[in-house]
């Protein structure tokens, strides 16, 4: 067959394929109904099966529920008549009577016995329908053991209680199953007897639901194990039976009515022809329903897809971020508006380029090599960003941020990458400006650091020069004594020059003093490790009393030492160390410069302190007898520029702790009883190394 010269083979090609395609459908939707149809069927048959055996099991259900109601209620009468035998104030025998007047009405009841408060028999009546073979002996003792512990029960309860069942002899040689009710008789709130009645299960299922029974039914008393007492009824069985139980919970006992039924298989064939008919209507239904719904769907689906071919066009236009695509060969074939805004070229200049034209010429063949590496499969992970720098249209450079990710579409093919591209121009410049602020900070650091510096040179060299201007004017004394005193002895001007070398030497060792306070203070405030050696409490308590005394002879106050025998070495730096001890006991001092303060008593204390899980301590403590530190003084004591003096520095109490806390120990105050201060630091104990063998 010759096609026609305007016919495309393509096209010609897929038409068989269109066809058969259209065809499969077709069919499939036949297919469809026709499963539907016998699914539907079968789902009807078996539904209308399980909806009939579903009806007689409900049914049955009621039937249960109903026969245990009867029963119930035929065992609240029988409690009610025995009751009323309770009423009978004659002799036993005017009493029999009665009892048998109620046997012969109540079938169900096989005997009826009045006994005494101790279980003795007064009296007794039995059935005339059933001969049963009773044990008199047992029965007219107090030892019968279901009466014995159904009246014992009916005492504790104050009420009627029914004891479990239990099996009795007939007179044919039979056998059935009996039941005791005990009823307590009680006058003036004490009970003096009990009406004892015995019930036959098989005549209480004769008399009270015999009556309502079909024969297709069953029922029976077991007990909650499933154990048969009590059988009537069945005299027709099906192929199906159907069960359902009941409890009837009594005060003592407890027995489940249960109740078979037989019937044949559900008969519902006779109207599968109606429901088949029916099914078929609804099935053709359901097909126009599923294509309408079907055409629906489409609609709805190419709406959805322009809605959202729509918002990720919005969305792409509101981006910051540019994005661009590129095909497996390189070529770029997307880019976004943000993305063309930030090189400055069109898309259409963009689109189907290999070589980018917002690459730096000079960068053009590493980009180039980068290129082809990312093509090759050589790509860093999506998350892991790289800078590069990119050329906009006027020639301008600048920084941005690539992220890049393989492209993978529908079919989970991978078809090119997609790039992500942040302008860090601004992240750039605001990371320069955070330089120099740094750089700011840091100078302004070391000055800071200066005037610390400064602050605690001129408020931790007040002692030594203090010291020191003390003992010149002391030698300037000497001197002038010297001058003026005549030369009565070789011995007097001998002592003289003793007195002036003290001095001397005081001075000479309070300016060395001052140069290791300087050091000192210049290596803590370049927070340089100091040089910490094994010092004894004792050294830094003697290093430090000559200038406490010095102070304490011109406040009038009585300096005391307290050291503990034993003590071990700490590891510190003396002379910072030094200077806290000091100024403690300077504050101490002043604390107690007061006109109202008649004793004036400063104590320095060094003792062990609690040892921790690795290491021990040694406390010193500086106890004063001043008026002590108010609360609200207390809350600020250890900021920095802080005194409730006019001539202090609010920097000394700062200061101590600080090089306390530097040593790797605690500085804490704590009242004095009756007034006073102490202020207690702790230093670490030397631990010597132990010795290599």
């Amino acid at each position: 067959m010759d096609l026609p010269v305007d016919a495309d083979p393509v096209a010609m090609g897929r038409w068989p394929w269109r066809r058969w395609r259209s065809a499969w459908r077709r069919w499939s939707l036949w297919t469809l109904l026709v499963a539907l149809v016998a699914s539907t069927l079968v789902t009807m048959v078996w539904l209308a099966g399980r909806y009939e055996a579903s009806q007689v099991q409900d049914k049955l259900e009621r039937d249960t529920a109903n026969a245990v109601a009867d029963i119930r209620a035929a065992l609240n009468r029988n409690l009610q008549d025995l009751q009323a035998l309770s009423a009978v104030d004659g002799e036993p025998a005017e009493w029999k009577v009665r009892a048998a007047e109620l046997l012969q009405v109540r079938r169900e009841l096989m005997r009826i016995e009045w006994r005494d408060a101790s279980l003795r028999m007064r009296s007794h009546a039995e059935t005339p329908y059933r001969s049963v073979q009773w044990e008199d002996q047992l029965r007219t003792s107090n030892t019968h053991p279901e009466a014995v512990l159904t009246c014992t029960h009916a005492r504790r309860l104050n009420g009627p209680a029914y004891s479990p069942s239990y099996f009795q002899l007939l007179a044919e040689g039979m056998g059935t199953e009996m039941m005791e009710v005990c009823l307590p008789l009680t006058q003036s709130g004490h009970i003096t007897g009990f009406v004892i009645g015995t019930y036959s299960l098989q005549s209480l299922l004769m008399t009270q639901v015999s009556k309502n029974l079909p024969r297709t039914q069953e029922v029976s008393f077991t007990e909650p194990d499933g154990t048969r007492l009590a059988l009537l009824g069945a005299s027709w069985r099906g192929t199906r039976m159907f069960t359902a139980q009941q409890l009837l919970d009594l005060p003592g006992s407890t027995l489940v009515l249960r109740m078979d039924s037989w019937h044949r298989a559900p008969s519902v064939f006779p109207n599968v022809l109606t429901a088949l008919v029916t099914l078929m209507s609804i099935a053709l239904v359901s097909v126009v329903t599923v294509l309408v719904r079907d055409n629906r769907r489409r609609l709805r689906a190419e709406r959805d897809l322009g809605d959202a071919l729509a918002f990720r066009k919005a969305m792409e236009d509101s981006l910051v971020t540019g994005l661009r695509a590129r095909d497996l060969q390189g070529r770029i074939s997307y880019v976004n508006p943000a993305f063309c805004a930030m090189v400055g070229f069109t898309a259409e200049e963009l689109l189907g380029q290999s070589i980018a034209p917002y690459w730096p010429p000079e960068r053009a063949d590493v980009y180039t090599h980068r290129r082809d590496r990312r093509l090759s499969g050589n790509a860093p992970p999506p998350r892991e960003g790289h800078e590069s720098i990119f050329m906009r249209k006027d020639g301008t450079r600048f920084p941005v941020l690539i992220f890049e990710a393989p492209l993978i579409n529908a079919q989970g093919q991978h078809t090119g990458w997609m790039s992500a591209f942040i302008d860090i121009s601004e992240q750039k410049r605001m990371e320069e400006i955070s330089r120099a602020s740094q750089e700011r900070l840091q100078a302004t650091a070391r000055l800071a650091t200066v005037g610390e510096m400064a602050s605690l040179l001129s408020h931790e060299l007040t002692q030594p020069l203090a010291a020191i201007s003390s003992y010149a004017t002391g030698s300037l004394n000497l001197l002038s004594d010297g001058q003026s005193a005549t030369q009565d002895s070789e011995a007097a001007l001998r002592l003289q020059l003793q007195d002036l070398r003290m001095a001397m030497e005081r001075i000479s060792f309070q300016a060395d003093r001052a140069g290791r306070v300087i050091k000192s203070v210049r290596d803590f405030v370049r927070r340089r490790d100091q040089s910490r050696v094994a010092t004894h409490a004792s050294e830094l308590m003697d290093a430090v009393l000559p200038l406490v005394n010095l102070q304490a002879r011109k406040l009038g106050v009585r300096v005391s030492t307290e050291l503990e025998p034993g003590l071990p070495s700490v590891l510190c730096d003396p002379t910072m160390i030094e200077q806290v001890l000091l100024n403690l006991a300077r504050n101490g001092m002043q604390a107690m410069d007061l006109p109202e303060i008649v004793e004036r008593d400063l104590v320095l204390r060094a003792r062990r302190a609690a040892a921790s899980a690795h290491r021990s301590w040694v406390e010193f403590a500086v106890i004063d007898s001043g008026s002590g530190i108010p609360e609200h003084v207390a809350e600020q004591l250890f900021t920095p520029f802080f005194t409730t003096r006019d001539e202090g520095m609010g920097l000394g109490l700062s200061l101590c702790r600080t090089v306390v806390e530097q040593h790797g120990g605690h500085l804490q105050h704590s009242p004095r009883q009756p007034h006073g201060t102490v202020f207690a630091f702790t230093l670490p104990a030397h631990t010597p190394a132990p010795v290599e063998q």
